[in-house]
C-alpha cells in the first residue's frame, strides 16, 4: 500500500524537509499541495513534480482521497488548516507550535478524536531510542514519582527571532519568513518556535504531569518577540517545573537541550549535546549510565515524516508527539506568553 498524502502550507520547512523526506520515504506519495499564495503553490508543484494544486484546504479535501496531510502553515493557522483535514476524515501531521491558544489546540485535538484519527506533532528529539527508553525508565517507577523538572533549551537562533533572514537557510528554496518567527502579532517568538520542542519531550517521556499554572519571565528582541524565557510550571499532581530557554546560542554550537527530572526515588538526565541519559537512584542501586551512538543528539526532521506514514499504514505504533502532547504543550505556552505580559502566574 502506497499512502496518499496532502502538504498544507509549502514554505521553507515544508520544502527543505518535509516534503523531500515523504518523497524519500517510497511508502508514501504526495499526490496534492495546498496553499495561499499562487505563485509559491506552482514553483512547489513543478519543483517536487505534484500536479494537483489547490488554494485552499477546504478545496482539497473535497477533492482528493487522503490517509494523511502535512500542515505546514504558519503557527497561527494551524487550526483553520487541521479541523477541515481531520473532519474529511484524514490523520494530520501539525507543525509545532500545534496551536498557539490552548482553546485552539483542545478543538483540534476534539475533532480527531471525534473522527477516529490521528494528530502527530513534528517535535522530534520525541522520536528516538533514548526518548523511548527514558519515557521507559519512568513509567517503570525506576525514579518513584516525579516531583521537579528542569529543562534547559538553547539553539543558535538570534538572527531568526530578531527578524533577520536565518544564516543556514541563504541555499533553500525559501527562508523563514520574519512574518512567522519574529512577529509578536502572530506567534513569534523563542517559546513557541524552539521551546515547543523541549516542552514536548517532557510531556512525552513523564506524561503524568498536566500544567496547572506558569509564572514567566522573559527578555524580547527588537521586534518585540522573546530571545529567551524563564518560566515555573506548577502542575496538577503538585510537581514543578523550571523551563529556560534561549536564542542566543552561538552558531558554532551545537543545540543544548538539558533536563533533569527529579523523583521521590531518583533522578534521570538527559543532555543531548554531551549524548548522555543517565538514571541515578536515591539508594544507589540499579544505576544506569546509557550509551548513546554519536550523532545521537543531533535533531533529525526525517523521523517524524517517517512515522507518520507509519500511523498513515495503520502499522501499530506508538504515536510519539500526539495531540494530547500538543495541547499539553501549548497550555504551557499559552498560560507562559501571558504570564510574562501580566507579571502575574497565569492559569492554564
Amino acid at each position: 500500500m502506497t499512502v496518499k498524502l496532502a502538504v498544507v502550507g509549502t514554505g521553507w520547512w515544508a520544502t527543505f524537509s518535509h516534503i523531500p523526506t515523504a518523497q524519500a520515504d517510497g511508502r508514501a506519495e504526495i499526490v496534492a499541495i495546498a496553499d495561499v499564495d499562487p505563485a509559491r503553490l506552482a514553483a512547489v508543484g513543478d519543483r517536487f513534480g505534484i500536479a494537483r494544486r489547490y488554494a485552499s484546504v477546504e478545496e482539497l479535501v473535497a477533492s482528493e482521497e487522503l490517509d494523511g496531510a502535512i500542515i505546514s502553515t504558519p503557527h497561527v493557522m494551524h487550526r483553520q488548516a487541521a479541523i477541515p483535514v481531520l473532519e474529511a476524515g484524514v490523520h494530520a501531521l501539525i507543525e509545532k507550535p500545534m496551536a498557539t491558544t490552548a482553546a485552539d489546540a483542545r478543538a483540534m485535538l476534539r475533532a480527531a478524536q471525534k473522527a477516529g484519527r490521528e494528530i502527530m506533532i513534528p517535535c522530534g528529539y520525541n522520536f528516538t531510542d533514548y526518548t523511548r527508553q527514558a519515557g521507559e525508565i519512568i513509567a517503570a517507577g525506576r525514579i518513584g514519582q516525579v516531583r521537579h523538572v528542569v529543562c534547559q533549551f538553547a539553539t543558535a537562533l538570534d538572527d531568526l527571532f530578531g527578524g533577520k533572514p536565518m544564516l543556514e537557510t541563504a541555499e533553500h528554496m525559501y527562508r523563514p519568513p520574519a512574518s512567522s518567527w519574529a512577529d509578536p502579532k502572530r506567534a513569534g517568538g523563542y517559546g513557541w518556535g524552539q521551546m515547543s520542542h523541549s516542552i514536548a519531550w517532557v510531556y512525552r517521556v513523564a506524561p503524568e504531569l498536566k500544567p496547572e499554572s506558569v509564572f514567566c519571565f522573559s527578555g524580547n528582541s527588537a521586534t518585540g518577540v522573546d530571545y529567551f524565557d524563564a518560566a515555573s510550571v506548577r502542575c496538577t499532581n503538585g510537581a514543578t517545573m523550571a523551563l529556560s530557554g534561549a536564542a542566543l546560542l552561538p552558531k558554532h554550537s551545537r543545540p543544548q537541550l538539558d533536563i533533569r527530572i527529579f523523583g521521590t526515588e531518583g533522578m534521570l538526565v538527559f543532555d543531548a549535546e554531551r549524548e548522555r541519559l543517565e538514571l541515578h537512584r536515591l539508594d544507589g542501586t540499579g544505576e544506569q549510565k546509557m550509551e548513546l551512538a554519536p550523532g545521537s543528539g543531533d535533531y533529525d526532521g526525517r523521523a517524524p515524516i517517517n512515522a507518520f506514514i507509519d500511523v498513515c499504514l495503520g502499522n501499530v505504533k506508538a504515536n510519539e508527539a500526539n495531540g494530547e502532547n500538543g495541547a499539553r504543550v501549548a497550555e504551557t505556552l499559552d498560560a507562559m506568553y501571558r504570564s510574562a505580559a501580566s507579571g502575574l502566574a497565569e492559569k492554564v
